[in-house]
């Protein structure tokens, strides 16, 4: 009876939980696309910053010195977790004007992590407004051009989120001045998306080879 119950400790419950694991990422493990088709980020060589990338997108502002701690925790808690990845990136969108003070950011971020992951762009504020209302969500950037919610794109540019988050209901994005918010629930929803692209991978590859 001992070597039975030794050996369905130490094979049996591993084998149930990989099995209840592995279905829970075929059935729940989608993020909810909360907007199809958002604006995408141009670029003067006529390519865009979105398309085919995971990305998380933020709108800093004019007034960095005030905002970058939210790139510190940014950085920090979702970036440094995730750069390795070839398909992941984080994309800021700053108002013109602020080039000389992103470049000072820069140098404060790289001290911390290799920051090659890291996209800046610079638009005119009124085109700030009209990317931003794209997302279709249920927040505003301020009179600076920013907001502390960072929101995550999928390589479709589609906004991904939350449907029931027991805190908000429908959630488009995540505040960037809460290490509460990127750790406990960001931190998890990165994880997922690229669990799902991987699986999609996966199973690409699987039909490839029949």
């Amino acid at each position: 009876m001992k070597k039975a119950f030794v050996l369905v400790v130490l094979f049996v419950l591993p084998l149930i939980a990989y099995l209840f694991f592995a279905s829970g990422v075929n059935n729940f493990g989608k993020l909810p696309v909360l907007t199809e088709s958002v604006t995408d980020i141009p670029l003067t060589d006529g390519t865009t910053l979105l398309k085919d990338k995971i990305s998380v997108l933020g709108f800093l502002g004019d007034n960095v010195e005030v905002k970058k701690g939210n790139a510190f925790n940014l950085n920090q808690k979702i970036y440094k977790r995730f750069f390795e990845f070839t398909d992941f990136q984080i994309v800021i969108l700053m108002p013109k004007g602020t080039e000389d003070k992103v470049e000072e950011l820069k140098k404060e971020l790289g001290e911390l992590v290799d920051i090659r992951n890291w996209k800046f762009a610079f638009f005119e504020k009124e085109q700030l407004q009209v990317i931003f209302e794209g997302l279709k969500t249920n927040l505003s950037l301020d009179e600076h051009a920013s907001t502390p919610y960072v929101f995550i794109i999928d390589k479709d540019v589609n906004l991904r989120g939350r449907t029931d988050d027991e805190e908000e209901g429908t959630k488009y994005g995540f505040n960037a001045t809460s290490v509460a918010d990127l750790n406990n629930k960001m931190e998890d929803d990165v994880k997922i998306i690229l669990a799902e692209y991987r699986l999609a991978l996966k199973k690409n590859n699987a039909r490839r080879e029949k």
